[in-house]
């Protein structure tokens, strides 16, 4: 697993704009942050599917999303770029 770094990974992927947008919409209308809901997603699938090694690294992200989660203030807001 590669090492933990100061910010949380940022990933892309392809999906037809439409489904993103109607995801999205549908998502807010049920109070869903969709960021959120691709992680919990995310986590079922390795809890259902991953092997150990998969499950130990879903131990050690949720150990790290724990200890983001418990910084006193978190991080705080990027400031807009004029």
């Amino acid at each position: 697993m590669p090492e933990a770094t100061d910010h949380t990974f940022i990933t892309r992927f392809r999906i037809p704009r439409a489904m993103w947008d109607a995801y999205g919409t549908a998502a807010s209308r049920v109070g869903v942050d969709r960021s959120a809901d691709l992680v919990d997603h995310v986590r079922d699938f390795i809890r259902k599917h991953g092997n150990e090694q998969e499950l130990a690294d879903l131990a050690a992200a949720e150990q790290e999303l724990a200890e983001r989660r418990a910084r006193k203030g978190g991080r705080p807001k990027k400031e807009p770029i004029s």
